[in-house]
């Protein structure tokens, strides 16, 4: 059954706790699952980078939650909503389109659009990679074409590598540096469950804690369901929608006999919504040989979006999720489809604070 909202709010009944920034790393900091926690702790750099507790965001007149030692706090503002749409006629990208041409429509109502780029803007990539027992013999062939990924993106894209298992690992901190994201793709112990879910929160998190573009991406490549995770699918998607967060781009290698057709349509449903709920794409390769091409068209799909602005007609303080349909139109085309994430939550943004600016 396709997800939908109103599965996904009965999920969640308490108020936020957001999962606080993790110091830089030069070491193999992990991404662990944690334990419900009454409150965020600050977390060493010896620590793992937790996935957190994923509720709803406090009210924009609750008092603003700080991380002890480093003046980080969190607000809620009403602000510019922004969408980065893939447009489509048929299977083919169009890309001669202007503002005129798309309509954005929120809960409904149709919104003002405030801001129009069709530029290739650079990312904050988190390259999210299994690392179970099952991909030893896949790694490889999963490398070289994340790399080839990298290779074709922007260059002014920074990227940071996850492995994950039953529990992730940054082994590569943001950098364009092509020979240190291969080193961090090195570090493969092939072993273990698959913590997907929570490898996916705690890299959203990491994105939104770290990032240094405004535009986010993660690429998740795996070659199973997940069997390890504390969190479940529906808490994943409103944690990445709570955050804004990343367009996920999904990588399935459910070829094989190593699973059951039951596992394989809870993997492939997984992966899709992960995507479709983002505004990204799932691929299903039927051999290792097509995951290149893939690679290749994510990094064509990244750069070839347009990035649609505007301000809600909705406070802020209104709390809920908000849906969001965008259409295009265009003379001498058909019927256009637009990708975009399906919604999101009044945002919720760390800011420094103003003893902290002062002191810059």
């Amino acid at each position: 059954m396709r997800l939908c909202n109103e599965v996904i709010f009965a999920v969640f009944l308490a108020g936020a706790a957001l999962a606080l920034p993790a110091q830089q790393t030069t070491t193999r900091a992990a991404a662990a699952k944690t334990e419900p926690q009454p409150a965020p702790s600050l977390i060493e750099d010896t620590d793992p980078v937790r996935s957190p507790d994923v509720a709803v965001p406090p009210s924009a007149t609750g008092a603003p939650l700080r991380k002890k030692g480093e003046g980080y706090v969190l607000r809620t503002n009403v602000e510019e909503v922004v969408l980065n749409a893939t447009v489509l006629d048929g299977t083919r990208l169009v890309q001669n389109l202007k503002e005129d041409n798309f309509k954005v429509y929120e809960d409904g109502v149709k919104q003002r659009i405030i801001s129009f780029q069709h530029t290739d803007l650079p990312v904050s990539m988190g390259l999210v990679i299994d690392n179970s027992g099952s991909m030893y013999r896949k790694r490889p062939a999963v490398n070289k074409s994340a790399l080839d990924l990298v290779m074709a993106s922007n260059p002014q894209d920074q990227a940071f590598v996850v492995n994950f298992s039953d529990e992730a690992f940054i082994d590569q901190d943001f950098t364009s540096n092509i020979d240190k994201l291969r080193e961090g793709l090195a570090h493969i112990d092939s072993r273990g469950g698959t913590a997907l879910y929570d490898a996916v929160v705690a890299s959203a998190d990491k994105l939104a804690a770290d990032a240094k573009r405004p535009k986010q991406v993660l690429v998740l490549i795996t070659d199973g369901e997940d069997n390890a995770s504390t969190l479940t699918l529906e808490q994943t998607i409103r944690r990445v929608q709570q955050l804004s967060g990343p367009v996920i781009y999904s990588i399935g290698l459910l070829f094989g006999d190593e699973m059951s057709r039951g596992e394989v349509r809870h993997a492939r449903r997984a992966l899709e919504l992960l995507s479709s709920e983002t505004g990204g794409i799932a691929f299903f390769p039927k051999s290792l040989d097509q995951v290149d091409e893939i690679a290749a068209e994510v990094a064509r799909d990244i750069r070839s979006q347009y990035t649609i602005g505007y301000r809600s007609t909705k406070p802020a303080s209104e709390p809920g999720f908000r849906r969001i349909v965008v259409t295009a139109e265009a003379k001498g085309m058909g019927k256009l489809t637009v990708r975009t994430r399906t919604g999101y939550f009044p945002n919720v943004r760390m800011a420094k604070s103003p003893a902290e600016q002062g002191g810059q």
